[in-house]
C-alpha cells in the first residue's frame, strides 16, 4: 500500500485562508458557499478532499476546481473518494468489489460516469479492462490532477489531511489510505501540537443528542473537524472554516445549505434530552406505521419517537432510518430559520448548523 505524500505548505500573512471538505460533487453548494463567503483572489483556499463520488456532479465539480486553480490560490488534499477512481484504474480494488460499488452508486461513481461517457458499459467485470483503457485515454487531465494530490499538507502551525493521522512525526511512513479513510477520528483520543484540520467524518455523527453540521473545534486537542454532510445528509451543508489571522483570534465558519429561509413568529424553548439518530446508530422498530409519521422505537437507546415515514428503509439487519431527531430548536420570534422540510406537525429547520423541529408559525 502506498505511503502518504506529504507536501510542505506556506501560508502568506495577511491573506484569509478558507478550508472546505467533502463537496461530493455538489457544485451548486460549492458555488453558493464561495459566493456567500466572498471568495476572491486575495484569499487562499484549501480543499480537504472528497471532491468526487456520492452525487452525479463529481466530474463537473472537479473540472470547476481545476479551472478555478488557474486563477486563484488553491491547495488540494486527496480524499478517499477521490482515490476511488485511481484505485479502480490501478486494479487495487478486486473486480468483484468494484462491480458491487459501481452497481450501487451508478452515475454517482466517477469511474462509472467516465466509462459511460467513453461509451463503455461497466455492468460486468468483463468490461473493466476496456473501461480502464478508455478512461485513461479520455480523461488525462482529470486523472493527472487527481494523481498529483498530496495526502497531507504540512504547515508550521497546521496539518491538513482528509481523514486524520496518528501522529505528527514520520508522516511519510504512514499509509496514505489510512490517512484518507480514518473513520471516527475524534473518538481516538489524540492530541496534537499543530492544529490538525480534517473532513471525512460528518460531524453530526459525533453527536448522540443534537444534530449539528457546524465545524467541531477542539482547542485542547488542536483538532478541527469540518465535514458538514454535504450531499450525504438531507440537512447537510458545506462548511468553510476560516483560519485565525493573528494571536487571540478564533476560528470562524460560513456555511451554505441551499434551503429557503423563513422568519419564526413564535418563541420556542428547546427540548430536554433530545435524540440524534444517525448513520451507524439508526436501527429502529416500527411500532405504528403512518402515512406521514411513524411511531418507532430506537433499538440502541430504547427511546420512542415519531419518524418521517419516508425516512424508513430496509437493510440486511432490518429496518433503519435516515438521520432523524425529536429535538425542538430554541427559537425567538423574529429569528431566521433554514427550512429543511415542512410537515403537518411543523417544520424541520436549521439554526446555526443545528437541525430540529419548530412548531410555531413561519413567514
Amino acid at each position: 500500500m502506498a505511503n502518504a505524500v506529504v507536501r510542505p505548505l506556506a501560508l502568506p500573512k495577511g491573506r484569509r485562508v478558507l478550508v472546505i471538505s467533502d463537496i461530493h460533487g455538489n457544485l451548486p453548494f460549492l458555488q453558493g458557499l464561495l459566493k456567500k463567503v466572498g471568495f476572491s483572489g486575495d484569499d487562499v483556499l484549501i480543499v480537504l478532499g472528497d471532491i468526487l463520488e456520492k452525487s452525479t456532479g463529481g466530474l463537473e465539480t472537479l473540472r470547476y476546481l481545476m479551472d478555478l486553480r488557474k486563477r486563484y490560490t488553491i491547495h488540494f488534499v486527496q480524499g478517499n473518494c477521490d482515490d476511488v477512481t485511481l484505485g479502480f484504474l490501478s486494479g487495487a480494488w478486486p473486480d468483484e468489489i468494484a462491480a458491487k460499488y459501481g452497481a450501487f452508486w451508478g452515475e454517482k461513481c466517477a469511474w462509472v460516469s467516465m466509462a459511460h461517457q467513453a461509451g463503455i458499459d461497466v455492468s460486468s467485470p468483463k468490461d473493466f479492462a476496456a473501461a480502464r483503457q478508455a478512461i485513461e485515454k479520455g480523461f488525462p487531465e482529470e486523472l493527472a490532477f487527481l494523481r498529483a494530490m498530496p495526502t497531507i499538507l504540512l504547515h508550521d502551525d497546521y496539518l491538513f489531511v482528509h481523514g486524520g493521522v496518528p501522529r505528527e512525526d514520520g508522516l511519510e511512513q504512514l499509509v496514505a489510505r489510512q490517512c484518507m479513510k480514518n473513520d471516527d477520528f475524534l473518538s481516538q483520543g489524540r492530541n496534537f501540537r499543530r492544529w490538525v484540520v480534517v473532513g471525512h467524518w460528518p460531524v453530526t455523527l459525533y453527536r448522540p443528542d443534537i444534530p449539528s453540521a457546524k465545524p467541531l473545534i477542539l482547542p485542547q486537542r488542536h483538532i478541527a473537524s469540518i465535514d458538514g454532510g454535504c450531499s450525504l445528509k438531507a440537512d447537510g451543508q458545506l462548511n468553510a472554516l476560516i483560519l485565525p489571522q493573528g494571536p487571540g483570534e478564533d476560528f470562524v465558519y460560513v456555511a451554505y445549505d441551499g434551503f429557503p429561509v423563513m422568519t419564526a413568529q413564535d418563541d420556542q424553548a428547546p427540548s430536554a434530552d433530545p435524540l440524534n439518530i444517525r448513520w451507524g446508530h439508526s436501527e429502529v422498530e416500527v411500532l405504528e406505521l403512518g402515512e406521514e409519521f411513524s411511531r418507532c422505537r430506537h433499538r440502541e437507546t430504547g427511546r420512542e419517537l415519531d419518524i418521517l415515514t419516508d425516512y424508513l428503509r430496509q437493510g440486511p439487519q432490518g429496518t433503519y432510518c435516515l438521520d432523524s431527531t425529536d429535538y425542538l430548536l430554541p427559537v425567538k420570534a423574529g429569528e431566521r430559520l433554514a427550512i429543511v422540510r415542512r410537515t403537518s406537525r411543523g417544520a424541520l429547520a436549521k439554526k446555526d448548523g443545528a437541525t430540529g423541529w419548530y412548531r410555531g408559525e413561519l413567514k
